[in-house]
This record gives structure tokens, sequence and C-alpha cells, in this order.
């Protein structure tokens, strides 16, 4: 059982999408996406594997709920910074987990 204090040190941040890249690099199909989490934590990169149920032009301008406090991650040559949080469809394909009204950048989710 992870305990309230271990919950608590999980920083998960709404944040909205302003650029998403292919990223042929990858093993499995995914994006390269820049998303910004406001002033105080600021512009972070990551990839996904969301290619099967997002097409880019409606990721863009999505908010989206991520964990901002985990060491970044090489992924071939691409640095990833944060880690966009989802749920796995019945197809094996993640389903991102968003807010469902417009919130600042940057808030806490706890």
């Amino acid at each position: 059982m992870l305990t309230w204090e271990e919950f608590e040190k999980v920083e998960m941040r709404i944040g909205t999408i302003l650029e998403v890249n292919d990223f042929p690099e990858a093993r499995k199909p995914a994006y390269q996406l820049i998303i910004d989490f406001g002033d105080e934590i600021g512009i972070r990169k990551t990839s996904a594997q969301i290619t099967k149920r997002y097409s880019r032009d409606v990721l863009i301008g999505k908010q989206i709920v991520a964990v901002i406090n985990f060491p970044k991650k090489q992924i071939g040559k691409f640095n990833s910074e944060c880690l966009v949080l989802g749920s796995v469809g019945e197809e094996n394909d993640i389903v991102l987990l968003t807010s469902d009204v417009k919130v600042a950048n940057g808030l806490r989710i706890g």
C-alpha cells in the first residue's frame, strides 16, 4: 500500500499541449509533445504513445495531466521531461487524462 506521504511526492499538474511532432525514431508509434505548465514550471517536452487514438491537430490546445517530478528520461536522441497520464483503452490505446473544464496551466492535481 502507498502511504499518503508517498502519494504527496507525486507532482501531477495540468498542462496545455502547444506542439505535436512525429517521433519516427520511437520503437512504438508515438508523438513528441511540447507542453505548457504555466509560468512557475514552464515548458516541458515528452513523448507519448497516443497515435492510435489522437491525431496531431486534435491534441493542440488540449489540457492534459502529467507527472512533472520524475527524472528526465532519454528516449533515443529525445529527452523526456514529464510523463503524460492516461488509461489503457480496450484496444491497448492510451486515453489521456484531461480536465473537463479549462483551468490554469500548472495547477496541481491532488
